[in-house]
């Protein structure tokens, strides 16, 4: 009996590997992606089109490849950069309107217009000044995103510039981007490449606080949120942990982390002031192929139980029965940032152990805020209301 045992556990184990790359196979295989060269810079006009500049801090490797800045193996030491992205006036939200080929068309097109390496911290720290210095004191945040898992530089860059776009949010966007190889094989590459950028995360976020940022949002996905969460951690319980007040919003959009790691994570950090926004869907496939990669146990990014995670000191926002964009539906947090400035100015005055359903500065209840959005369903504290409240869209 010990023999059959044996045996039947690496084909197992060959099972969730091969159901892991057949899920995520499934958002690979919707369109072309990005390769090599796909990062060529466009100069033609277009009136309409918006721009976006991004700034960069990368733990991958500069490419020697044209027209493609950043690769997916790690770097020695953090690297940075800088890019504008403009995005065409056809857009529609929750979507990137990838080109054909590159460089693309202004008109219909998300394209690059420009993009340079940035030299060290010390000039990151002085660009980041430089954006900041060009908005009015109020609107002086940063809104730092973590990519996920098998995500490819220019995924990452796009991704993130199509929300800043539809959230509207008067922010300076920080991109973090991990080593990701952007491969389906390559999970266990892409976890150890996310632990090693940890330190760098760290040193991002303290850089920046370091500036004379206001505040600091942050959305993290997938993968991306395991990272974030790990480095919170790191940070509050060293000798010098930034102050909570810096932190504004701190978002995971549908989390690849263990349910258990994630209570143990909290436990050991402690419950922030300010809770986490925390984004699932019970319909993840890439979540439900990580699950069982992970030897069955449940994704925080699809847990059932949204009211244990309110427990948590998290609000919910369950978007489940939202549409997906393709059939993993593990991107959905893209389709929301359209009512991101409401959210945002609710959430910012949201503390536990405060009453979040009061009106926000916006004149919205937090619920009637949801409630504008299709088919999502939230979740809050009992610490923030008197007892958990789920608001369905439309009812």
């Amino acid at each position: 009996m010990n023999t059959i045992r044996h045996l039947a556990e690496p084909a197992g184990t060959l099972r969730r590997v091969c159901a892991m790359i057949l899920v995520c196979a499934l958002v690979a295989g919707c369109s072309t992606r990005p390769g090599p060269g796909s990062l060529e810079t466009s100069t033609a006009a277009e009136q309409g089109a918006e721009n976006h500049t991004i700034l960069i801090a990368t733990t991958r490797e500069r490419s020697d490849k044209p027209a493609t800045y950043f690769n997916g193996e790690r770097a020695t030491h953090p690297n940075y950069a800088i890019a504008t992205v403009s995005v065409p006036p056809t857009h529609k939200p929750g979507k990137i309107e990838w080109p054909s080929r590159p460089p693309g068309d202004p008109a219909t097109d998300f394209t690059l217009r420009g993009a340079a390496y940035i030299k060290d911290r010390a000039a990151f720290k002085s660009a980041l000044n430089s954006e900041l210095a060009k908005r009015k004191p109020a609107d002086r945040e940063a809104f730092v995103f973590v990519h996920g898992y098998n995500t490819r530089f220019a995924e990452a860059l796009y991704r993130f510039t199509q929300v800043v776009h539809d959230s509207r949010a008067p922010v300076v966007p920080v991109l973090f981007t991990w080593a990701s190889r952007g491969s389906v094989t390559d999970y266990v590459y892409d976890m150890n490449s996310a632990q090693i950028a940890r330190d760098a995360l760290e040193q991002t976020l303290r850089d920046i606080a370091a500036t004379g940022v206001k505040r600091i949002n942050i959305l993290a996905h997938s993968m991306g949120s395991y990272l974030l969460v790990e480095t919170l951690r790191q940070i509050s319980i060293s000798k010098n942990p930034i102050n909570q007040d810096r932190f504004g919003i701190i978002a995971l959009a549908a989390p690849d982390i263990d349910i258990d790691l994630f209570k143990q994570q909290l436990k050991r950090a402690g419950k922030p002031d300010k809770p986490f926004l925390i984004l699932v869907s019970k319909d993840d496939r890439a979540l439900k192929a990580s699950s069982l990669l992970a030897g069955g146990k449940q994704r925080v990014g699809r847990y059932g139980n949204t009211e244990e995670l309110a427990s948590l000191g998290a609000i919910v926002i369950d978007l489940t029965k939202l549409s997906g964009e393709n059939a993993a539906n593990h991107d959905k947090f893209a389709q929301i940032a359209r009512i991101a400035p409401e959210l945002r100015d609710t959430l910012l005055n949201a503390r536990l152990g405060e009453n979040v359903g009061a009106p926000s500065p916006t004149g919205g209840r937090l619920g009637d805020i949801i409630g504008r959005g299709a088919n999502i369903v939230l979740t809050v504290p009992k610490t923030i209301l008197n007892a958990p409240i789920s608001v369905l869209a439309g009812q």
